[in-house]
C-alpha cells in the first residue's frame, strides 16, 4: 500500500478531506447530511503529486472533465501542504510576454486558461466569504497592472518593438514620464519611456491556490449533489519516496513536484532540469511614514521585480541561485543580507522611495528551470512509463519544469494534462512539450 493511500473496498469514505496520514483525517460533510456510498472496486483512482500551481491545476482540470456520471478519486499529496513549495513563494506577476516584451509560447492559450482559473478560484473565495462562520476573505489578486521602465536606449528599442505585437487582452502601451508620474508619482523613468499592461495582474500565490483547492472541493460538492457519479477528493499532507510505492493503486500518477520531481528514485538524474533557487524579500513601510504606495499604483518589473500587495506592503524580488539543492522557504539571516544587498540597489533605482521602507523577512523557493528550445524554455510534460520501468499497472505522467513561468503556464497545460491522463493519449499534447523525451533517447 502507498503512504497515506486507503483501500475503498470495503469501506464508505469521506468524499473531501484533508489528512496528514492513513490514519488521521477529516471530512466535509455534505450539505444534506449523508456521505456518499463506497467508491467500490469500479472507481478510477488518480494521484496528483504536489499541491502547487500544477498539481492543483491538474487536480481542477480532472474533476472537470471526467465524465459526470464517472466514480473517480483524486488524493493529492504534498509534504508541506498547499502553496507549500515554490509555488507559494512567487511573485504572483501574471502576464503572458519574457521580459524582452515578446509573446511567449502559445501566449494567448496560456493567459486565457489563468485567467479562467482565476476566475473559478475568486467564485470560491466569494462563495466561502458568504458562511457567517468564516471571516471575511483577503483578496486573491490586485488589477492595477504592471508598469515595466526602459533600462537603456537598447533596451528601449527591443521592447518597443516587440510591444507592437502584443494581445488585445493584455495591451502593452508605450508611456512617457508624466504618464508614468501619474500611476507612481515617485517612478523614475531614465529614459524617459515606459511600458505598461494594464490588463496585467498580481495574483497573492497562497490566497489562489487555497481558492483554487477549495472550487476543487466546491466542484465535488456540486457533482455529488446533482445526483452524477460519485467524486473524492483527498489532500495528504505526505510524501510520496518512490512512484512504484503506489504501483497498481492508481489508474496514473501524476507528478507535479516541481524541482522535487528529481528525488524520485525512478525520476532522479533523467529528466533536463536545471535547479536555482530564488529569496524573495517582503517589504513594511514603516508605521511613522505616510507617503504609501498609490492604491492604483501598478507593480513594477526591472532588474528587480516589485509586487505590491498594498499600500505599505510589497514583496521584492528575485535572486537567481543557479544549482541549488536547497528547497527550504526559509531564508537565514545572511541569505537574506545578500538577497537585500543585491536586490535593493536595482530596485531603488527605479523606485527611490523603496529606501524608506524596511526589511520584514525573507522567503524563498527552489524552481525546476527546463532546457532552453527553438520555442523558448517550455515546461516538461508527457507520460513516463519508459522511464520509470517496464511491468507496471499504473500509468506515470510528468508535468513539471514550469521554472518562473508557472502562473502563466498552469491553466492551459493542466487542462492538456489532464485530458491526456483521461484519455490515456499523449498525442494531445503539443509536441514542443513532449519532445525532451525524443532528445534523452
Amino acid at each position: 500500500m502507498g503512504h497515506g493511500v486507503h483501500s475503498t473496498r470495503g469501506t464508505t469514505l469521506p468524499f473531501c478531506c484533508y489528512s496528514c496520514s492513513a490514519r488521521s483525517s477529516s471530512s466535509v460533510s455534505l450539505t444534506h447530511g449523508q456521505r456518499p456510498p463506497s467508491l467500490g472496486p469500479s472507481c478510477v483512482r488518480y494521484a496528483v503529486l504536489g499541491a502547487g500551481f500544477a498539481g492543483l491545476s491538474v487536480a481542477w482540470h480532472l474533476l472537470k472533465q471526467s465524465p459526470k456520471d464517472s466514480c473517480i478519486r483524486i488524493d493529492i499529496y504534498d509534504e508541506v501542504g498547499i502553496g507549500g513549495g515554490a509555488s507559494g513563494v512567487s511573485g504572483g506577476l501574471l502576464h503572458p510576454y519574457s521580459p524582452k516584451a515578446k509573446l511567449l509560447w502559445r501566449a494567448a492559450d496560456c493567459w486565457n486558461e489563468s485567467l479562467n482559473l482565476l476566475s473559478v478560484a475568486e467564485a470560491a473565495a466569494a462563495s466561502a466569504a458568504q458562511n457567517p462562520n468564516e471571516d471575511d476573505p483577503l483578496p486573491i489578486v490586485r488589477r492595477r497592472g504592471i508598469l515595466r521602465p526602459a533600462l537603456s536606449m537598447k533596451n528601449l528599442m527591443m521592447l518597443k518593438d516587440n510591444a507592437q505585437n502584443c494581445l488585445a487582452s493584455c495591451r502593452i502601451e508605450t508611456i512617457n514620464n508624466d504618464a508614468a508620474q501619474n500611476l507612481l508619482p515617485s517612478i523614475c523613468v531614465p529614459f524617459n519611456t515606459s511600458f505598461y499592461m494594464p490588463e496585467a495582474v498580481n495574483i497573492y500565490p497562497q490566497r489562489y491556490l487555497q481558492a483554487l483547492f477549495l472550487a476543487c472541493q466546491n466542484l465535488v460538492k456540486e457533482l455529488y449533489s446533482d445526483g452524477f457519479g460519485v467524486k473524492e477528493l483527498h489532500l495528504h499532507k505526505s510524501s510520496v519516496h518512490k512512484l512504484l510505492d503506489l504501483e497498481g493503486e492508481y489508474q496514473a500518477v501524476i507528478v507535479c513536484l516541481g524541482a522535487k520531481a528529481d528525488l524520485l528514485p525512478e525520476l532522479c538524474g533523467r529528466l533536463p532540469l536545471r535547479t536555482c533557487r530564488g529569496v524573495v524579500a517582503h517589504l513594511q513601510l514603516p508605521d511613522h511614514l505616510g507617503e504609501e504606495y498609490p492604491s492604483l499604483g501598478p507593480s513594477i518589473l526591472s532588474d528587480a521585480w516589485l509586487a505590491v500587495q498594498g499600500p505599505r506592503n510589497l514583496y521584492m524580488g528575485s535572486t537567481w541561485e543557479w544549482k541549488s539543492r536547497n528547497s527550504s522557504p526559509n531564508v537565514c539571516a545572511a541569505e537574506a543580507t545578500e538577497a537585500l544587498n543585491e536586490l535593493l540597489p536595482k530596485a531603488c533605482a527605479i523606485f527611490p522611495a523603496l529606501k524608506d521602507w524596511s526589511f520584514a523577512g525573507a522567503r524563498a523557493g527552489l524552481r525546476a528551470m527546463p532546457p532552453l528550445t527553438p520555442h523558448g524554455s517550455l515546461p516538461l510534460l508527457g507520460c513516463v512509463n519508459d522511464i520509470v520501468g517496464e511491468n507496471r499497472t499504473s500509468n506515470y505522467w510528468l508535468f513539471g519544469g514550469l521554472g518562473s513561468r508557472g502562473l502563466l503556464y498552469h491553466g492551459w497545460l493542466g487542462k492538456l494534462m489532464a485530458e491526456a491522463v483521461l484519455s490515456c493519449r499523449e498525442e494531445l499534447i503539443p509536441d514542443e512539450l513532449t519532445s525532451w523525451k525524443k532528445r534523452r533517447q
